[in-house]
């Protein structure tokens, strides 16, 4: 199979897992749905993943990496990159509900933003922000991160507020937006 089409093999099974998982969870969805779904056998599968929790923390890694990255970082403007997650979010709700999901199922997703490469910059940009006055030090940087991608995620289906949905009225994301832009400064800005 030449390389081109075994990605695209590969972002199918990742697609319709997507759906499956984020539909049914781990435990309920099915290995026979999520090939067929993809026009591939179960064989091909899990040659690609080995098997069905393999193909979740997978699926599960791809979506992460997309909302933790979609926003631009700098830890001068916590605030900003606390915007850019709520959008990408309200803009993905199949990653709540994978991290729903998992939590559910006791499937550990411990670290999931923050051991990467990108994670690990992120850390230290904050540890130089706290040098410099500009974010409090009070907090380590991992738990700053941490508590930052939480109140991001408040309003998603996985918060105990009502959950922010990309069709929501305009003025009620206006207004979420600028509470957790006041929320987050007012947390981490000296």
């Amino acid at each position: 199979m030449s390389p081109a089409k075994a990605d695209a093999t590969r972002r199918r099974l990742l697609d319709a897992a997507t759906a499956d998982f984020a539909a049914h969870g781990i435990a309920g969805a099915r290995v026979d749905r999520i090939s067929a779904a993809a026009g591939v056998n179960k064989a091909q599968l899990y040659a690609y993943f080995g098997d069905k929790l393999s193909l979740f923390d997978a699926v599960f890694g791809v979506h992460a990496d997309a909302v933790v990255d979609a926003a631009p970082f700098t830890a001068d403007d916590l605030p900003g990159y606390a915007l850019g997650l709520y959008d990408a979010c309200v803009q993905r709700p199949e990653l709540v509900r994978l991290v729903t999901w998992a939590r559910l199922e006791g499937v550990s997703t411990a670290n999931r933003g923050v051991d990467t490469a990108a994670g690990a910059a992120k850390l230290r940009a904050i540890g130089e922000a706290q040098r410099d006055g500009l974010v409090r030090a009070s907090i380590a940087p991992q738990d700053v991160l941490a508590l930052l991608m939480s109140m991001a995620m408040t309003w998603s289906s996985a918060g105990l507020s009502g959950a922010a949905a990309e069709d929501a009225p305009p003025a009620e994301h206006a207004r979420r937006r600028q509470a957790l832009a006041e929320a987050v400064s007012r947390a981490f800005v000296p």
